[in-house]
């Protein structure tokens, strides 16, 4: 492979991926190709396989045929630790935190990992100065640096969300999927909250599940319209605003003109 090919290889790629559930078939075909550094949100309605194809990606389900492909590699079938030791990481709807440890304890949990320190058991954590280092980075990077001491559980909702982006991205790794990461924000929150995924991803790949249009409009680069596991649509958000067959099938007329009004 040339260097110029090599650049133009996707960060992430789908290839005719399907999977079924006995006789039900959820995901039908998708081709997907996510370039690195893109920004791109996963929306359709309810039942559309927005779940399904995330777990697909990052190895909680096995592909019933197709590939999946990190940075030119296949992964299908690959376990979701061996997947996130390549470079992607994964939030969940639901806050996937230790609610009795500390902030600085939840993060440096997987900074320890990701420098290698695995089961080094008689190696006291407080000397440990590089992971140390990198888990107050990320404390100012979430801006919990504040909140450092504090137990998880006593956090906020918001900032226990901004907990978890911090342990997600405290691998590395190059491609992070957030699934419905301001669900249940209130609209302040939610805009902060948008400004801190900007940031902490800046530089790195970013797949999103997201309902909140304006979130959808507001963070993504390109959206990818999921309907009935097919892959309906994957352009600009200006692009997919005006897509007659998006409107009708799940943003509606109206909802796509007071975006339009509104950004």
């Amino acid at each position: 492979m040339s260097g110029a090919d090599h650049m133009k290889q996707p960060a992430l790629e789908l290839k005719d991926l399907r999977k079924s559930f006995g006789k039900t078939e959820i995901i039908r075909g998708v081709d997907l190709a996510v370039q690195a550094g893109e920004r791109v949100a996963v929306i359709g309605p309810n039942g559309a396989g927005k779940s399904t194809l995330f777990n697909l990606i990052s190895g909680r389900f096995g592909p019933t045929s197709g590939e999946v492909l990190l940075h030119g590699k296949r992964i299908d079938g690959m376990k979701p630790y061996e997947i996130n030791r390549m470079g992607l990481a994964r939030s969940f709807q639901i806050t996937n935190i230790f609610p009795k440890l500390s902030v600085f304890e939840n993060l440096r949990c997987a900074v320890l990992w990701s420098l290698g320190y695995r089961y080094t058991f008689f190696k006291f954590l407080a000397d440990l100065e590089d992971a140390n280092d990198r888990t107050e980075e990320l404390l100012e990077m979430i801006r919990l640096d504040k909140k450092r001491d504090i137990l998880a559980v006593n956090l906020t909702y918001a900032e226990q969300r901004a907990l978890e982006i911090g342990v997600t991205i405290a691998g590395g790794a190059s491609v992070i999927l957030l699934d419905e990461p301001t669900a249940g924000m209130s609209k302040s929150e939610t805009t902060r909250f948008i400004k801190l995924i900007r940031e902490v991803t800046e530089g790195k790949t970013l797949l999103t599940v997201e309902h909140d249009m304006g979130v959808v409009f507001g963070l993504a680069d390109k959206i990818a319209v999921v309907v009935y596991g097919e892959l309906l649509a994957f352009d600009t958000p200006e692009a997919v605003r005006s897509n007659a067959r998006v409107q009708e099938a799940y943003l509606g007329s109206p909802v796509a003109d007071s975006q339009a009004g509104g950004h």
